[in-house]
């Protein structure tokens, strides 16, 4: 009897000795080692992604301390020298004061540079506050923004004109300044920030910094003194701001156009 094979198959089903195979160790092997490869780039690919995630935050918190500092120089930088009345003294005759509030934690003033409209709007009353920080810890600087329309908008802060016990000079008293949902936040996570006044020079005193503003004019220059809560190398500090005041108006004279 005759027996036919069938092409590249022994009698009993077996592989013809010219053709390859794997075994199932093989295969486990395969199967581990690309699973070991797999695990270790995707280990490299999220290493990779956490250090560009860090990158990219610590690059938008140092632009936003440096767009904080430059916003907070040209709202400085276009102070305004206006006169307020003060709405509270009815009774009084109303006699236009020099408005300006200093103190070392707050600051009123004019400036003709506002956040919502840049150089291009109206003048706005700012008011700069320095307020605790978030869960108490270390504290914030923010301000807000009120359109200026004449010497009654600016007056509607004034509580009335009272001595100062110091000096005996008659000034303004002026209403708390609030923090609101409109408040914008320009310095965040701060151990500290002050604020000082320079004071023109009178013979035979030189001009010098103060940390409260009592006079019956302008000062001559303004400074923001920040730190931060967390000193980090990596990242940029909040430096002084100290913007000059170039005003030589004296609010006692009438100043008429001279033809």
């Amino acid at each position: 009897m005759t027996v036919q094979w069938r092409a590249g198959l022994s009698p009993r089903g077996a592989l013809a000795p010219h053709q390859a195979g794997i075994t199932l160790i093989e295969v486990v092997i395969a199967i581990t080692l690309l699973s070991m490869l797999s695990v270790g780039m995707l280990a490299t690919i999220r290493m990779g992604f956490d250090a560009l995630h860090h990158t990219n935050s610590r690059l938008m918190e140092n632009r936003r301390v440096a767009g904080a500092q430059r916003l907070l120089e040209q709202q400085l930088g276009g102070f305004m020298p206006v006169k307020a009345i003060c709405p509270a003294e009815s009774r009084a005759p109303l006699t236009p004061f020099v408005f300006f509030e200093g103190q070392p934690q707050s600051m009123r003033l004019v400036s003709t540079y506002s956040l919502q409209e840049a150089w291009r709007g109206q003048p706005h009353i700012l008011e700069l506050q320095v307020i605790p920080g978030d869960q108490g810890r270390g504290v914030r600087l923010i301000v807000n923004e009120i359109p200026y329309t004449g010497p009654l908008s600016a007056g509607q802060s004034c509580l009335g004109m009272a001595p100062d016990p110091a000096s005996g000079a008659t000034v303004p008293q002026f209403r708390p300044i609030q923090a609101s949902a409109q408040s914008f936040v320009l310095a965040d996570k701060l151990a500290w920030c002050r604020f000082s006044y320079l004071e023109p020079a009178q013979p035979p005193k030189i001009e010098y910094w103060r940390t409260d503003w009592v006079m019956a004019r302008w000062p001559i220059g303004l400074r923001v003194e920040m730190a931060p809560l967390e000193d980090n190398p990596a990242r940029l500090r909040p430096l002084t701001v100290t913007t000059a005041i170039p005003i030589n108006r004296l609010p006692d004279l009438v100043y008429v156009d001279a033809y």
